[in-house]
């Protein structure tokens, strides 16, 4: 069910300061999640709750957990210890595409559109519950043409909202950065979800698209959905947010409203040096995205 936005927004101001303070009404919550890579802590957060129905910004430095923690509870990753749930339903073990279709979908910093595909067929692929892609289904036609026209129809609907229906018949691969953000954007919104996780959904953006961006992510909490999303552009984080966590050393360390958290001092010493002699470098962030993609090719 849609959350009613502004009763949601009205009631975080209640909610404590403290890193991981209770929500009124979360639809998000884990505790004791913890992941290692070899002698590195990436993600050792307490507790956490992202309140239902607001944008919830995650910011931090550079190497601070952010997109470890996003791909933690989305299924990409395996925590080391830790539960987490998601409209009190545990998540833990479950795989990405299961997570996906709970209501629960992702973006990626480098957007995972099909290149040689057309935009309306990375579209239909966002779709779950296709019954011409069963096996047995599949060679008759007249089992699935209705559904396909549905899913279709849907998909141009969320290419003209996203001002991407021109591109319709274009590979995606020809699409510019903010053109396939939009693109995976609006592909995430086929499953209908109830929560939308955008991993700096301004990064490699064009300023002429970032506007129109700004204004589909506040459209979702509009519609009563939640979004949780990182970005590093403070003035985004400022101008859409409703409540911000910040991560620093994987452990979260500030809560609160925009204003709040700008003039926090663990917020302050986390961007300007309190942590600056064990902070991750550039050197340290490619060698825990390495050791990432080695664990997950073992476990494939």
């Amino acid at each position: 069910m849609p959350a009613d936005t502004t009763t949601a927004r009205e009631a975080l101001a209640s909610v404590s300061r403290e890193p991981g303070a209770p929500k009124p009404d979360a639809i998000l919550t884990g505790d004791k999640i913890t992941r290692t890579f070899g002698g590195l802590t990436a993600v050792d957060v307490d507790h956490i709750e992202i309140q239902r129905g607001v944008i919830t910004a995650l910011i931090g430095p550079n190497g601070a957990g952010k997109t470890t923690l996003f791909n933690l509870l989305t299924g990409f990753d395996s925590p080391d210890t830790g539960t987490w749930a998601f409209n009190g339903r545990s998540l833990a073990k479950v795989p990405a595409f299961k997570v996906a279709r709970a209501g629960m979908v992702r973006t990626f910093q480098l957007t995972k559109v099909l290149a040689k595909l057309t935009v309306i067929e990375n579209m239909r692929l966002g779709a779950t519950g296709q019954r011409g892609e069963s096996f047995w289904s599949a060679p008759f036609k007249a089992l699935w043409s209705g559904q396909e026209d549905e899913v279709t129809s849907r998909a141009d609907s969320l290419l003209e909202r996203f001002k991407l229906d021109a591109k319709r018949e274009d590979f995606a691969g020809s699409l510019s950065g903010g053109q396939r953000k939009l693109l995976e954007m609006a592909r995430a919104l086929m499953v209908d979800p109830e929560l939308i996780m955008l991993d700096e959904p301004m990064a490699g953006v064009n300023p002429a698209l970032k506007q129109s961006l700004l204004g589909h992510v506040k459209s979702l909490r509009d519609e009563g959905r939640t979004v949780l999303f990182v970005e590093h552009d403070m003035d985004m984080v400022r101008d859409i947010s409703d409540w911000v966590i910040v991560m620093a050393q994987g452990k979260i360390v500030a809560e609160g409203t925009p204003d709040q958290v700008m003039s926090d001092q663990a917020v302050i010493d986390a961007y300007l040096g309190a942590h600056h002699d064990t902070d991750i470098t550039e050197l340290d962030e490619t060698e825990l995205e390495q050791a990432t993609e080695a664990e997950l090719d073992q476990e494939a």
